[in-house]
Parts: C-alpha cells; structure tokens; sequence
C-alpha cells in the first residue's frame, strides 16, 4: 500500500487506516469516528485541522503524527486524560476496559449486519444454501 499522500485530496478509504489497526474493521469505523470529532474542533483547532487533512487523503496519519504542532495539542489534549486515568482504581480502569470491549464488539456486530444485508440483497434476499425454493424431487 502507498503510505503517500493523496495528492487528488479525494476522501480517504478505510484501508488507510487498516494497517493501523491490525486490519480489524471495528477498529478503523472507530478511528474514523474518532477523526470525525476531531474534525469538528473538538479537540482544538491544530486536531482539527490534522484530522481534515487526514480523512481529505492530503496526509497520512502516520504523517500527521509527526508534525509538531499537531502532536503538541494532542499531548496537551490527553494530559487531563492521563491524570483521570492515573487516579483510577484497578477496578474502575478494567471496567473502562470492558467498555471499549463492548464497543469493539458492537460495532464488529453492526459491520457484520451491514455485510449481510448487503449480499442478501444482492442475492435477491436468498443465500445459495438457505434450503428455499430448492427441491430434490
């Protein structure tokens, strides 16, 4: 996979962030997701601007973890993060485990749905082995 980026500025695909998330779809709806809130101001106008140029297909996110200015707001965005997390019982940061677990699954769930769908209707709603409308007499 070319890791440059794309100069056409057309809209990134998921692949580019497959190799991030050890190829697990879940994962990269997530980090999209993820992206998208950036993308919105959420986390300030240097991530927003790194997640634009991003999910545009203009730079990697591997490239955009090197930039400077981009890396130095998302330190100082996860600091309070890092201390909640740091003041947490063993018993609460499992639970948060947990949920992002839950989360995962979810959304492995709800891509598996959708593919399902899909082939269903592009089989005319039948799958070659469901039994319907096939008779050995």
């Amino acid at each position: 996979m070319d890791s440059s980026p794309n100069s056409s500025g057309k809209p990134v695909d998921d692949s580019e962030f497959l190799e991030m998330t050890q190829q697990d779809p879940a994962q990269v709806k997530i980090l999209r997701q993820s992206l998208e809130h950036l993308a919105s101001g959420l986390g300030g106008d240097a991530l927003k601007e790194m997640a634009r140029e991003v999910l545009s297909g203009r730079m990697s996110l591997r490239e955009a973890a090197n930039v400077s200015a981009y890396a130095e707001q998302a330190v100082e965005q996860a600091a309070p993060l890092a201390e909640k997390w740091a003041s947490m019982s063993d018993r609460e940061r499992d639970e948060l485990a947990a949920e992002g677990e839950r989360r995962l699954a979810e959304e492995q769930r709800r891509l598996d749905d959708e593919r399902r769908a899909d082939s269903e209707n592009r089989s005319g709603g039948k799958s070659r082995h469901d039994g319907r409308g096939w008779s050995l007499y």
